[in-house]
């Protein structure tokens, strides 16, 4: 894994094209808005949604965007989500966490199911995978930030877990119940994030053979494809092979 980030290794995003944004804009909208919904309407007093601007101001969506998706979290036909979790296995012995959130239930249960099934997998109960993971804060900072003895300094004095850099960033670790006060603390002192989200980080990495890989890594552009799903995680490895021919 030298070189290059772990935690890009496991959650799969798609790229920017131009076919993709509107989807991805839809994704991290719709993410403003239930955290907007699920406390104030004032990222400065709601650190999720503080955390979802964040990421949608990574990924350029347009001011205009995200105050509407704030706006439709206090609206009298404000949108109704629920946030659901579903975990399975993957060829290969993978094992792959999505979360969703969903207006109707059986529509995504039964879409998921399917995408599962045609690529050579399983959904399994709550918590048949999970336990493979830990459920942890992930608050990224370039590489520019400062150096490695720098950010483990930065680290132990805001309270992270610890801070794994690599040649593409920084990023610290922090458990749950501290990310807000940790994502606060680095905040003030290395000024605004790239990224800040509490993710499913894999216990271990399974290597995936080259022709399981392909297979997953449909199953994986299906799920992520899905308008319901807003992230896909998994333990899985690929060969520097496969992600070269992906690539080229």
């Amino acid at each position: 894994m030298a070189g290059h980030s772990q935690f890009k290794n496991i959650m799969f995003r798609k790229g920017k094209q131009d076919k993709e944004r509107s989807k991805l804009f839809a994704k991290l909208s719709r993410e403003i808005t239930v955290a907007a919904k699920s406390g104030m309407p004032d990222p400065a007093h709601n650190p999720r949604l503080r955390t979802a601007i964040i990421a949608a101001k990574q990924e350029s969506v347009p001011k205009d965007n995200i105050a509407r998706a704030i706006a439709k979290a206090t609206g009298g036909d404000a949108e109704n989500y629920d946030e659901i979790r579903y975990e399975g296995r993957g060829p290969g012995g993978t094992a792959i966490i999505i979360e969703t959130m969903t207006d109707n239930r059986n529509r995504t249960s039964a879409d998921v199911r399917a995408a599962f099934s045609k690529y050579g997998g399983a959904m399994g109960e709550t918590g048949s995978v999970s336990f493979m993971f830990d459920h942890v804060g992930v608050i990224s900072y370039p590489t520019d930030k400062g150096s490695e003895d720098a950010m483990l300094e930065a680290a132990l004095e805001c309270g992270a877990s610890e801070c794994v850099s690599t040649a593409d960033g920084h990023e610290f670790l922090t458990g749950m119940e501290d990310f807000a006060t940790v994502r606060e603390a680095l905040e003030a002192r290395l000024g605004a994030p790239a990224s800040a989200a509490i993710v499913w980080r894999p216990q271990n990495l399974v290597a995936v053979a080259d022709d399981a890989g392909e297979i997953l890594l449909k199953l994986i552009e299906v799920l992520d494809d899905h308008d319901d799903v807003q992230n896909v995680y998994g333990n899985y490895e690929f060969s520097d092979a496969l992600i070269s021919k992906l690539s080229g």
